[in-house]
């Protein structure tokens, strides 16, 4: 068995036992607050049914669901079921929470890619552009591009853009899912919102590597600027670029759920915040389980890219 092979085998086993780790403390923690926030799903059961309430129907409900009993009895009773691969059903739609989730999550990762690809042509250019020159007029314009990004809140961005484009000049959808045009006021939201922080971990990183000892080593062997920053200089910067990634696919997750609920995405964002809304635990546990696995198998495949980017990492 080969030393890569040694070693990616070596992560995959990390991230899983971190996987698992994470998700019993993350969920248990998620239990346990759901259980003394304001609010009950009995209540909210029996409304939805236009049932008069009583004492004894919340009784039947609570013995039903199990809510009678204590909370280690009932987390326990969830996770045993959730190794099975039965995350439950929904307390208010009675649909099996999977199948809830599967059925929005196509959604949630189209946007999800449509917003990286948006940061990628906004954040990659104007990075270079500042680091290529420095202290000059390109520099000082993606560095206020970059300040303006940053101070505009997403929900604000996105109701700007539905303003101009959709009301004003009824060249694009405003909600929806359906061609191509319904993803690019969604995926423009999503980016920008993410970009600032990319653009300039980008060319701080491409300007330090520039006055590094090695690419002027590489210069004075003869090798042409454009191979160096390519093959050199930016492959290089790459390395904190995939680590910022890895730990912002959680704020990524967070801000498509802001992002759905302004263009009425039909993704997991309106799913979670009604299941929030009607104290939905069922759902609210799935989600949170399938949003962390998400994170972990994100992080999972920037640590293997980090191989291939970066060949020390093969040691």
């Amino acid at each position: 068995m080969g030393t890569l092979t040694r070693t990616l085998l070596k992560v995959a086993f990390n991230r899983l036992l971190q996987l698992v780790i994470m998700i019993l403390v993350l969920s248990f923690i998620t239990f346990l607050l759901m259980k003394v926030t304001p609010g009950d799903p009995i209540r909210t059961i029996l409304k939805v049914d236009e049932m008069v309430t009583s004492t004894t129907d919340e009784a039947v409900l609570l013995e039903e669901f199990g809510f009678d009993q204590p909370i280690y009895t009932q987390y326990g009773q969830w996770l045993w079921n959730v190794v099975q691969f039965d995350l439950g059903e929904s307390l208010i739609t009675k649909k099996p929470v999977l199948e809830m989730i599967f059925s929005r999550l196509p959604a949630t990762l189209a946007l999800a890619f449509g917003g990286l690809g948006i940061l990628l042509l906004i954040s990659i250019p104007l990075g270079m552009l500042g680091a290529i020159y420095e202290n000059k007029w390109p520099d000082y314009m993606s560095r206020i591009l970059a300040f303006i990004g940053s101070s505009i809140p997403s929900f604000w961005l996105g109701l700007l853009l539905i303003y101009f484009f959709s009301l004003k000049l009824n060249v694009l959808p405003v909600s929806g899912r359906g061609t191509l045009a319904h993803y690019i006021l969604p995926s423009i939201t999503l980016g920008i919102a993410m970009a600032p922080m990319y653009i300039r971990l980008l060319r701080e990183r491409l300007i330090g590597i520039q006055t590094s000892s090695y690419i002027e080593a590489a210069m004075a062997r003869g090798i042409s600027r454009s191979r160096i920053f390519w093959f050199h200089t930016f492959r290089g910067s790459l390395i904190p670029i995939l680590t910022l990634f890895g730990l912002s696919i959680g704020s990524l997750l967070g801000g498509i759920t802001v992002v759905e609920i302004i263009f009425s995405w039909p993704g997991m964002g309106q799913l979670i915040v009604d299941a929030i809304m009607q104290r939905d635990y069922p759902v609210i546990q799935g989600y949170i389980l399938v949003v962390g696995l998400l994170v972990v198998v994100t992080n999972m495949m920037v640590d293997f890219i980090y191989t291939v980017v970066n060949p020390q990492m093969k040691q």
